[in-house]
């Protein structure tokens, strides 16, 4: 099937598909969880192919792991379906939205975004997240995987028509695309009549080709560089803690933390909470540590086996390391962390751990950040700790959506208008 072909399917999907607020959406959603067991263990099978191949390929240890796929990640999508069910509009209009005049009531009212392109490289769960999401808000989705993922997306295709059947919904509605030729995302990518917006998942060259080569309106990431800043007023057990969280729960996450920010005042008592902490819990020791040499001859004991025999360097700066790799940096202030967090991060998730109620204020005032963490891990820019659902990514524009894209995030708006004089009056 060519792409015209796969194009004009998807848009007649997308004509055809209920309102929403139809309950064919959370059927939809209701089937995806109710075949993941029936459809797992060969999914797990195609992954365990793609896998072997990646490895023989030579993919990086950080690749491998964001293409592994497991029974936790299954968990995470039964709870993410379970998460759009209940958060799925019961009616298109937003009733909190009427205004009423002399001549006229007017309300909001939803719409779909219409036919989106979803790029999500290696990550095999993003695939099924995205289409509960994107399908049960009416909208058309052409899902688009990274050729490592080649078995395990055939596995996941079937899993996704069952549950259209199961809902009545129109089988293109959802459709997982061939990831093996390139040319096709070329010509994806030029057909800004047929797609209205692209939604990439993964590293910061991928969403940059997508912003370079394409009209087509983008909700994208720019890539997780993201610091932490322990002021001196912090209380550095916790800040300990929550750096290790922060890094070491998924280090190849887009929230994962890069570096740290430490003031030189502390940093010595930083560092030695750090390593009780490591000592404390044992698999805490896969952290390496990225050091300037001058923070080299005041590293704790418990912490020397950690240390990175890489120094480090202005190259550092804006690094996304993807891996258990973190770096610690001092600096003199909170005025120069700042300065450094705006000039080298990517505007996705900045954190700062501190006491001080006026620093903390000031670090939230100043920061140019989609999501701001104070004192807590940077895992909390995440829909479900936030108490807001589930998210298919995290936007770091500032059109549409920042931050979390939710199920309200897929949606669009028109108004109706309904007059309240005769015309001929």
């Amino acid at each position: 099937m060519d792409i015209d072909q796969i194009l004009d399917r998807t848009s007649a999907a997308r004509m055809a598909a209920p309102p929403i607020g139809d309950g064919a959406y959370r059927t939809f959603v209701q089937a995806i969880r109710a075949r993941i067991d029936e459809y797992w263990p060969r999914i797990l099978e195609g992954n365990a192919r793609d896998l072997a191949a990646a490895q023989e390929r030579g993919l990086s240890a950080a690749l491998l792991e964001r293409l592994r796929l497991t029974d936790a990640q299954r968990a995470s999508l039964e709870r993410a379906c379970a998460s759009i069910e209940r958060n799925l509009p019961d009616q298109a209009a937003v009733q909190d939205s009427s205004l009423v005049t002399a001549t006229a009531r007017s309300h909001r009212v939803r719409r779909p975004l219409g036919v989106i392109l979803m790029i999500f490289e290696s990550r095999a769960e993003i695939a099924i997240r995205s289409a509960a999401m994107c399908g049960a808000t009416g909208n058309s989705v052409l899902l688009r995987g990274g050729k490592e993922m080649t078995e395990t997306a055939r596995s996941i295709s079937g899993l996704l028509s069952a549950a259209l059947a199961d809902a009545g919904l129109p089988e293109s509605l959802v459709t997982l695309l061939d990831s093996s030729d390139r040319r096709q995302l070329k010509e994806l990518l030029c057909r800004d009549d047929a797609i209205d917006v692209i939604i990439p998942r993964g590293s910061p060259s991928l969403i940059e080709h997508c912003r370079t080569a394409s009209r087509i309106p983008l909700i994208a990431s720019g890539g997780g560089v993201n610091h932490m800043y322990v002021h001196h007023s912090a209380d550095l057990q916790a800040a300990a803690r929550l750096t290790l969280d922060s890094k070491l729960f998924d280090p190849a996450a887009c929230t994962a933390l890069d570096m740290v920010l430490v003031d030189d005042s502390v940093v010595n008592s930083y560092l030695t909470a750090l390593g009780l902490a490591v000592e404390h819990d044992p698999e805490s020791k896969r952290c390496i540590l990225r050091l300037p040499q001058e923070l080299v001859s005041r590293v704790p004991a418990a912490l020397s086996a950690q240390v990175d025999p890489i120094r480090l360097g202005p190259h550092d700066n804006g690094r996304e390391y993807m891996s258990p790799t973190l770096a610690i940096r001092p600096v003199s202030d909170l005025t120069e962390a700042i300065e450094h967090i705006n000039r080298f991060g990517s505007g996705h998730t900045e954190g700062v751990i501190a006491a001080s109620q006026e620093a903390c204020g000031a670090f939230g005032q100043r920061i140019d950040a989609a999501t701001i963490v104070v004192n807590g891990s940077l895992r909390l820019n995440d829909a479900a700790a936030m108490g807001i659902g589930t998210a298919l990514a995290i936007s770091t524009g500032r059109l549409h959506v920042r931050g979390p894209v939710t199920l309200e995030s897929l949606y669009t708006y028109s108004w109706t208008v309904e007059g309240t004089v005769d015309a001929h009056t």
